[in-house]
């Protein structure tokens, strides 16, 4: 599938006295029902990925509304990454939510992106109809981030510095804050029952080498919902981006909205 047309979903701008601008594409519905498929990217990703470009061509084909933003410190909003937390990426995602989408959403949650849908969902449960996670990684603060450091790194942290870690899919490493640690066990989510009720489906790849698919199995059991699926693909890896892998998002994304619409 090629590339989405963005002529159809300008670049917009969201302004709030109380963060950083945001940049975003929303692509309006023409399909009475439909709920607006709204994507939450991953770490140190951006609304420009081929998921997120993927879902929108889809979404324009059946005249599905459709939205993907840049959090704060991410692509062209506004902020610097290093200064960011969970929980200021999670309003980044509340503010979009609230100001640029209207009805019923199906959240689309890829890596850190998963997380930040499930805290979504959490805070505004009357507006999201349904979500889809792609290798999430919740509770990544704790569980993944903290395993890459070295002692001298933790230390550094400690202290309430900022150290750099290599990055298997960027030219250079990325600078992970404490602040941003500390912050984040403010939002873990696995260690209790999630009451989330809307219809989950949580799509891994059991070759990921950066967020293992045990993880997915965990929310799936922590999830209140009784419609909860995990769909493992067994030579998946963590970006999930080849076209076999955005074909099955793009379905499931297609088959749970059918499923809200028709409820």
């Amino acid at each position: 599938m090629a590339a989405a047309d963005d002529s159809a979903a300008p670049l917009q701008w969201l302004e709030r006295p109380d963060g950083p601008r945001l940049a975003y594409h929303a692509l309006p519905t023409r399909a009475a029902g439909l709920p607006t498929i709204m994507f939450c990217g991953g770490f140190l990703s951006n609304m420009t990925g081929g998921k997120a470009t993927y879902l929108q061509q889809a979404c324009s084909a059946r005249g599905q509304g459709c939205i993907r933003f840049d959090y704060r410190g991410h692509g062209q909003s506004a902020g610097r990454f290093v200064d960011a937390t969970i929980g200021q990426w999670r309003d980044d995602a509340l503010a979009i939510l609230d100001r640029a989408t209207a009805g019923p959403v199906l959240l689309v949650g890829s890596s850190m992106g998963g997380w930040i849908a499930v805290l979504a969902a959490l805070a505004r449960p009357q507006r999201i109809a349904g979500l889809v996670t792609v290798a999430a990684a919740p509770d990544m603060t704790e569980t993944l981030l903290p395993a890459q450091l070295t002692e001298a790194q933790r230390a550094t942290l400690a202290d309430g510095g900022v150290v750099e870690v290599p990055s298997r899919y960027d030219d250079g490493p990325y600078p992970i804050a404490g602040a941003m640690l500390e912050e984040g066990r403010h939002h873990l989510v696995l260690d209790r029952p999630i009451p989330i009720d809307c219809p989950a489906r949580l799509i891994h790849g059991m070759a990921d080498p950066d967020v293992p698919w045990g993880l997915s199995l965990r929310l799936a059991e922590a999830l209140r919902s009784r419609d909860v699926r995990l769909i493992l693909v067994k030579d998946g890896e963590h970006r999930m981006s080849r076209e076999a892998d955005l074909a099955l998002l793009g379905a499931t994304v297609a088959e749970l909205s059918a499923q809200v619409a028709a409820a």
